[in-house]
């Protein structure tokens, strides 16, 4: 294969890549996981979604709904009331997606006493290399 082949094969490769690790980033960010385990049992309206993911502000919040709507995961109603009624719920895209965070919660209650044993056993190990 002629170089000019491989670095055409490699553009097609990083090109592919970049939304994969665009829309990870995206739904592995901390609010984006609280966002969506808290609209997990149906819709809910903006002010709970701020109660129920604890330490996020209202800017990053509402900048969060946004990208997760862009995304696809979340649909925004809002109901034609005084004062306006806004609801926020998972697209089963979302659900899917929730399925696979409680995977890795379950994963990571499952190993988290061994992944701690591994942290000091690897700390006290390199303890005198970094000193």
């Amino acid at each position: 294969m002629s170089q000019r082949n491989i670095d055409v094969t490699r553009q097609l490769i990083a090109e592919e890549a970049c939304p994969v690790v665009e829309v990870i980033d995206h739904v592995a960010g901390k609010w984006s996981i609280g966002v969506i385990t808290a609209a997990a049992q149906g819709p809910i309206r903006f002010t709970e979604l701020e109660r129920a993911v604890e330490g996020v502000s209202r800017r990053m919040l509402t900048l969060t709904l946004r990208k997760l709507e862009r995304d696809g995961l979340l649909v925004r109603t809002v109901y034609p009331t005084v004062p306006p009624k806004v609801e926020y719920e998972l697209t089963d895209m979302a659900r899917e997606l929730l399925e696979t965070l409680r995977q890795l919660t379950a994963w990571a209650e499952r190993h988290r006493f061994a992944i701690s044993r591994c942290r000091e056993s690897y700390d006290s190990e390199n303890a005198s290399v970094s000193a």
